[in-house]
């Protein structure tokens, strides 16, 4: 630096001051009186890329302080009105200033102003003669330990310090309190060493002979390594600046650990010192540089400062780690509460949901019953017709046979004995044959009629004994309107006759499977123009369904299964799993209502029996049908054949 270029700059004295811009370079606030010591400072320090505020006064340096805090501030000892060492007291009484570092200047090294100014509150001392270089490395390093950092406020809520003291390779007294009888910087005029110093300030003082010694006895590792090294590197047998940059690569462990490192204070010859010659060994780590001549009492006074920090820095990295702990137990109390708050809504939103689809399902349920019921009617309605049916023929020709026999009883009343004799006998034989046509035709609708008392049992559920072949019967005599001389029913039963089950087993479940059989050969024919009024022989029948019954005994055990096989146009593959859906049917729009497979489905449900869909091949395998099996489980009992179906 030519220190002879003249550079306007003003030093303020209150009024006003001179900062650079904010370009995230660390903070300094200098404070200096001389103009030109402030001109020749405030360049070198802005050439190193620091951003440099200049004050004139310990006042004026303490009125900025309400305006922004910086990192570091740098001051001269002898200033107007306050002096530097009042000045650093007025930092440190102050909680938001008290953790700034301060480096104090001076043209005087006397002890007893060094001593002053490091007990005032200063972090370090330097003269202002000092080597640029070795400056700006002394700056850095108090940089390094932290510029918000916050100390506590009392001393006593520091721990013990921990101080290890390396002495020269040659010194070979290590255990804990002892100290040698080594360079003057040991022991004060008194004869007090500086181990017993130190360990009157309550510290923990340790010596150890050589970095060697040092590295084996693991004092730098764990939670109980050092606070402060103090090192000798007035040997020349040691490598002081490796030495250091081993230190710092230990301290980078301990920080990347999460830890606090330890400071490293190092004394050196003093001529070296005063030579400025000792700016590498800042630059490979070290905190602080005392000469070898140094007096113990203010070696002492600049440990104390550094194990000072370190303590503040301790108890902040607690306090921060306590902080997260708090933290992450508010977090988790807060995550369980709204965890709890979250259930309780999921739990009451659920409960909703659950009554919503409740009343749903009840919904549901009463449509059901109703569709039920609806084609239930429907189903009655065309039995109904075809009853209407089967009652109107006989009782036409009874009517009929009635009006002739009361003509012949009209006559008869009527005969003379001029009549011939022959005459009243074949009047008598007319009525007794139209008689007997009579009665025929009333026992007809008397087993009609008889068959609907049996059907009206349709609608019972409980399991009880049920004549099968009587109610199959039944069945087909209700169905008969729609078989007429077209369809041939065949009947092979060869179960036992009676079964327990539910009557709308066969009543209900047989007698829909029979109908739409009915139905799908009468449609199969009107495809093929074999309707009621397409002209064919009377002698080839449109279709056949067959009823069979048997009584399987199988390992799992025994099986009562009906059979319902019919030469009708059967079912495709790909729609028999979709048959017994309510609602679905292959009828006309208008001609079925899609739930009659699906009740004989849930009939035989109730039962604990299946229902299956295969091809049949009637008539010698010439046309395909479908046929519908029903199987049953049953158990052999001493009257017969019973359900294991659930009883209700």
């Amino acid at each position: 630096m030519d220190l002879t270029e003249r550079v306007e700059i003003s030093v303020d004295d209150g009024g006003g001051a001179l900062m650079t811009g904010d370009n995230g370079s660390p903070r300094i606030l200098l404070v200096e009186e001389s103009e030109a010591q402030a001109h020749q400072l405030y360049r070198m320090l802005e050439q190193n890329g620091f951003d440099v505020r200049l004050v004139g006064s310990g006042e004026a340096a303490l009125a900025t302080l309400e305006e922004t805090l910086p990192d570091l501030v740098v001051s001269g000892y002898h200033l107007p009105g306050m002096n530097g060492g009042q000045m650093a007291r007025q930092f440190r009484m102050n909680a938001a200033t008290r953790s700034i570092p301060v480096l104090m200047l001076t043209e005087d090294v006397a002890p007893g102003l060094e001593r002053e100014g490091l007990e005032s509150g200063a972090d370090a001392y330097i003269a202002k003669s000092a080597h640029p270089d070795l400056l700006v490395l002394r700056m850095r390093a108090l940089l390094r330990e932290g510029s918000d950092l916050i100390q506590a406020e009392e001393a006593g809520r520091f721990r013990r310090a921990r101080i290890v003291i390396v002495t020269g390779p040659d010194d070979n007294d290590d255990k804990e309190g002892a100290w040698s009888d080594g360079p003057g910087w040991e022991r004060d005029a008194q004869g007090a060493s500086l181990g017993e110093l130190l360990w009157r300030d309550g510290h923990t003082v340790t010596t150890v002979a050589g970095s060697g010694e040092l590295i084996r006895g693991g004092w730098l590792g764990g939670d109980e390594g050092p606070d402060c090294l103090v090192i000798d590197l007035t040997s020349p047998a040691m490598d002081g600046i490796a030495f250091c940059r081993r230190l710092d690569g230990r301290r980078q462990d301990v920080l990347e650990a999460g830890g606090v490192p330890f400071r490293i204070l190092g004394i050196i010859d003093a001529e070296r010192f005063r030579r400025h010659s000792a700016a590498d060994l800042f630059d490979a780590g070290i905190d602080d540089l005392v000469p070898s001549d140094i007096a113990p009492d203010v070696l002492a006074l600049r440990i104390r400062v550094m194990v000072r920090r370190k303590l503040a820095q301790d108890e902040l990295r607690q306090q921060e780690i306590k902080r997260q702990v708090r933290e992450v137990a508010l977090q988790t109390a807060q995550s369980e509460a709204r965890a709890v708050a979250a259930k309780a809504t999921m739990a009451e939103a659920l409960a909703q949901a659950n009554a919503e689809l409740a009343d749903a399902n009840a919904r549901l349920l009463e449509t059901q019953a109703k569709l039920v019921q609806t084609a239930k009617m429907a189903s009655l309605g065309e039995l109904v017709a075809g009853i209407a049916h089967e009652i109107n023929n006989p009782l036409a020709f009874t009517l009929a046979h009635e009006e002739t026999v009361a003509r012949a009883l009209g006559q008869l009343c009527t005969l003379t004995e001029a009549d011939p004799p022959g005459r009243r006998d074949a009047l008598l034989e007319k009525c007794t044959t139209r008689i007997g046509s009579m009665r025929l035709g009333l026992q007809r609708i008397q087993n009609l009629v008889l068959s609907l008392r049996r059907f009206s049992r349709l609608d019972e559920s409980a399991f009880q004994d049920v004549d099968v072949v009587e109610a199959i019967d039944t069945a087909l005599a209700l169905l008969t309107h729609k078989f007429g001389q077209d369809i041939i029913v065949e009947r092979h039963l060869a179960a036992p006759r009676t079964l327990v089950c539910q009557p709308a087993l066969v009543h209900q479940v047989v007698m829909n499977i029979v109908s739409n059989a009915a139905d799908a050969i009468r449609s199969l024919g009107c495809e093929k123009g074999e309707g009621d009024t397409a002209p064919r022989e009377r002698d080839v029948p449109l279709g056949r369904i067959v009823i069979e019954t048997a009584l399987l005994h199988l390992e799992y055990g025994a099986r009562y299964v009906i059979t319902i096989a019919d030469d009708g146009p059967g079912i495709s593959p790909d729609i028999r799993a979709r048959v017994f859906e309510p609602f679905f049917t292959t009828k006309p729009v208008g001609m079925g209502t899609g739930l009659g497979l699906a009740i004989a489905y849930g009939v035989i449900e109730a039962h604990g029996g299946s229902i299956e869909i295969d091809d049949a091949m009637l008539q010698g395998g010439q046309r395909r049908g479908a046929r519908f099996t029903l199987s049953i489980p049953v158990r052999i009992t001493a009257t017969g054949p019973v359900t294991i179906g659930r009883k209700s």
